[in-house]
């Protein structure tokens, strides 16, 4: 047994491979999971943003169907509470209300943007120039 050398089966030559596999395997699983977070966090930004927007135009008419005197404040207001910012808010013909919302997204990454935005409009249906 002494002279016998070992000859190097099949395996032999790819010792360690499986290694490569699975650290390349999980990076692909890290960066997956980490789009994935993007993605969500993004979809619900623009759904916050959404209702915000839509919850503050309604607050916003409702507001001048009052009488109340600046009711953009009072859309900041909600939109605020609703984890959002109001960037435009216009008072069309004394009775429509035109809107704009920023919502924040949980998670950045640089080259993705951070911000979701939605535009909503409320106010008496007779009052709409879209029906006419």
């Amino acid at each position: 047994m002494r002279g016998r050398r070992r000859r190097p089966g099949p395996c032999g030559r790819e010792r360690g491979s499986g290694t490569v596999l699975v650290v390349g395997a999980i990076g692909l699983v890290i960066v997956l999971t980490t789009a994935g977070l993007h993605l969500g966090s993004a979809a619900a930004a623009a759904h916050r943003a959404r209702a915000a927007a839509d919850l503050s135009a309604l607050a916003a008419a409702a507001a001048i169907q009052s009488g109340v005197v600046r009711p953009c404040a009072r859309a900041a207001a909600l939109a605020h509470r609703n984890a959002a910012r109001l960037v435009r808010c216009t008072v069309v013909g004394g009775e429509i209300v035109e809107l704009r919302v920023s919502a924040r997204t949980a998670l950045s990454w640089p080259g993705v943007p951070t911000t979701a935005t939605a535009s909503a409009r409320a106010g008496p249906a007779a009052a709409s120039p879209v029906g006419r």
